[in-house]
């Protein structure tokens, strides 16, 4: 199931490999329409060693909740679960295959955390990130040298290839 207000996205899920790319997906569609998208790499990398976590040890199921929420300037990116265990972050063996998910959450956010969930069982491990909306498009055309009439009109300019020098083009001359 998926909710979501203006600036708050909910998504309920069991966390499976194909459904993990699912709501990175979502996440970074959220995003891009809240015109967050300097932010979406993160945030989805993010997600994904979350809901990565879920799938590999949340007990006794998969089943978790997605929350990402603007406000006051921040973005926060919660994954619940019914698992009581609380995750720890660890330091890696530089052999060791997995092991880092919350060190990349670390890496990739301004903080991170986990807390109990207040009324039952289970967790939540969120991490949030400082928002700044993508520039926005001009809202009208860039119009350079208005006030200065064009009196006759622009020549062509020719290029040549010169495969001896290495360059793609050369300007050769106007007609």
């Amino acid at each position: 199931m998926i909710s979501h207000s203006r600036r708050h996205c909910v998504v309920e899920l069991q966390a499976l490999p194909g459904r993990i790319g699912q709501v990175r997906r979502i996440v970074s569609a959220q995003l891009r329409h809240w015109q967050l998208d300097p932010l979406i790499d993160r945030a989805a990398l993010g997600v994904t060693e979350l809901l990565s976590n879920v799938h590999r040890h949340a007990q006794p199921d998969k089943v978790c909740t997605v929350e990402i929420e603007l406000r006051l300037g921040r973005l926060t990116v919660s994954v619940r679960d019914s698992d009581p265990r609380l995750p720890v972050l660890r330091q890696a063996d530089t052999l060791e295959t997995c092991g880092r998910g919350l060190a990349l959450v670390e890496a990739v956010s301004e903080a991170w955390g986990v807390r109990p969930q207040p009324d039952g069982p289970g967790k939540v491990v969120w991490f949030s990130l400082r928002a700044a909306p993508a520039p926005a498009a001009p809202a009208a055309t860039v119009r350079i040298g208005v006030n200065k009439p064009v009196r006759e009109a622009a020549r062509p300019v020719l290029a040549a290839v010169d495969a001896r020098a290495g360059r793609d083009s050369v300007p050769v001359a106007h007609p």
